[in-house]
């Protein structure tokens, strides 16, 4: 597909594609085995840059989901039938346009840094501006806040993973892809 290019790893950059495999809301895989991290050149040249300032700051990215087909889409609002967390499916994604991604950061050991929720954790405990967490958490968030926001993307209130370019509705939903299939519907 032309308007997409696979993202592969790099030094600073894990790919663990979260709907690969049971580990996410579904409880199942969702994207066939093979499934490549894919964006738009656009949210792909953003997704460097964060990756760079992450560097410098000693840390690494590790992405858990970036272009998603419709049909998956469809999944999690059946699923998830709240627009806090899921777009709807007959609206579209802004990961089905190829401009979102979800991601966490790692520190220079390559283990995951403590955002207080799992990804994928669709509760009120996601929410970027929660005075409940511990300092450290709130500390993590805001790195990787002013990490993706530095690099070109926006974030959603609910969630402290999603990141998505800030024009992401003037881009056309995709058609589905051979980068990402899914298998579970």
């Amino acid at each position: 597909m032309p308007d997409l290019i696979a993202i592969p790893e790099t030094d600073g950059l894990r790919i663990a594609l979260a709907y690969a495999t049971p580990d996410n809301l579904t409880g199942q895989a969702v994207y066939a085995a093979g499934a490549h991290c894919a964006l738009r050149p656009v949210a792909a040249d953003c997704l460097h840059r964060a990756v760079c300032a992450a560097r410098r700051a000693g840390l690494g990215l590790i992405v858990y989901d970036a272009y998603r087909p419709a049909a998956a889409q469809a999944v999690f609002w059946r699923l998830l039938p709240d627009p806090r967390y899921v777009a709807d499916a007959s609206l579209g994604s802004n990961h089905t346009r190829g401009v979102a991604v979800d991601v966490s950061l790692l520190d220079a050991d390559g283990a995951l840094l403590d955002m207080g929720t799992g990804f994928d954790d669709m509760r009120d405990q996601s929410h970027h501006d929660r005075d409940d967490l511990p300092p450290d958490v709130q500390r993590n968030r805001h790195l990787l806040l002013g990490i993706m926001l530095q690099a070109g993307f926006r974030s959603i209130p609910t969630e402290w993973w999603h990141y998505e370019l800030p024009d992401a509705q003037e881009y056309a939903l995709l058609p589905e892809s051979d980068m990402v299939r899914v298998v579970a519907d």
